[in-house]
C-alpha cells in the first residue's frame, strides 16, 4: 500500500475501504508472523520500519520509513519503530461449527474486547460475533489489548441479535436471577450472549430468543462486574 493510504487506516471507513488495519509493535508483528503461517491472506502483510528496525527479519515486505512518516503511522505517543499492515479478518458464517459462540452486544470499551479475545485465543474453540453499533475490532486499542488474539480468534462482525435464534439452537445469557454459572446445564448451550457495558442486552429481546440465564454469584457489596472479567469467568467454566 502507498504510504498516504495506510496513514488513513486510522479511521475505520478507510479499513473497510482497503480491507486493512495497522499492526504496530514488535510482540504483535511476531504474533502476527506466526498465524501467517497458517492463514495464506495474512502472508500478504507488509512491515514498515525506522532504521532502528531495518534488520528486523521478517517473511512480509519490508519498507523503511523515517522517524517522522512514522510518527503519522502511529497511534502511540512513543512510536516503537514498526508497524504492519494486515488483511481484515473477518470470519464467514459458519453453521457447521463446533465452537462455541459468544455474541457481544454493542459492547463499546476497546479495552474489553481486546481482554475478551486474549481469554478466547487462550482457551481456543470459541468463535466472537459482534452486534452492529460494537466497537470495531481492528481499532489499533482493540489490536494492541488483544496482544495479538485477534490474529487467532474468528470473528464476525455486525451480526443482528434476532438472528441469532435463527442459527442457534440453544442460546445463555447472564442474570442476576439465572441458575448459578456451576450448573452442568451451563456447558449445553451453543451461543452465549453479553451485553453492553451500561445497559446490557434488551430484556425483550432475550424472552423473545427464550435465553436461559445464568448467574455469577458474588458477595452482593457492588451491583455488577466488568464485561470481559464477567465473560472471562463463563469461559472458564466451560472448559473447566
Amino acid at each position: 500500500m502507498k504510504l498516504d493510504d495506510v496513514k488513513k487506516l486510522h479511521q475505520k471507513k478507510y479499513r473497510t475501504e482497503f480491507g486493512h488495519f495497522l499492526v504496530e509493535g514488535e510482540h504483535l508483528i511476531l504474533e502476527l508472523e506466526k498465524a501467517a503461517a497458517n492463514n495464506p491472506a495474512l502472508a500478504q502483510s507488509e512491515v514498515f520500519v525506522t532504521e532502528a528496525y531495518k534488520d528486523f527479519p521478517s517473511q512480509f515486505k519490508k519498507h523503511l520509513v523515517s522517524e517522522k512518516h512514522m510518527a503519522q503511522l502511529s497511534d502511540t505517543k512513543t512510536p516503537q519503530g514498526i508497524i504492519a499492515v494486515a488483511p481484515l479478518l473477518n470470519a464467514t458464517l459458519d453453521t457447521s461449527s463446533i465452537e462455541k459462540a459468544i455474541y457481544l452486544y454493542e459492547v463499546q470499551d476497546p479495552g474489553n474486547l481486546g481482554t475478551i479475545l486474549r481469554s478466547l485465543a487462550w482457551f481456543g474453540n470459541f468463535r466472537c460475533l459482534l452486534s452492529p453499533g460494537s466497537v470495531d475490532p481492528y481499532n489499533p486499542k482493540v489490536v494492541r489489548s488483544s496482544m495479538g488474539a485477534i490474529f487467532h480468534v474468528p470473528m464476525e462482525l455486525d451480526v443482528p441479535l434476532d438472528l441469532l435464534t435463527q442459527r442457534f439452537k440453544s442460546i445463555a445469557t447472564l442474570d442476576m436471577q439465572g441458575k448459578k454459572l456451576s450448573d452442568s446445564s451451563f456447558k449445553q448451550y451453543e451461543c452465549y450472549v453479553f451485553g453492553n457495558e451500561a445497559r446490557g442486552v434488551p430484556r425483550d429481546d432475550l424472552n423473545k430468543m427464550n435465553a436461559q440465564a445464568f448467574t455469577i454469584a458474588g458477595s452482593g457489596a457492588i451491583e455488577s462486574l466488568n464485561l470481559a472479567s464477567a465473560v472471562n469467568m463463563c469461559v472458564y467454566e466451560l472448559v473447566r
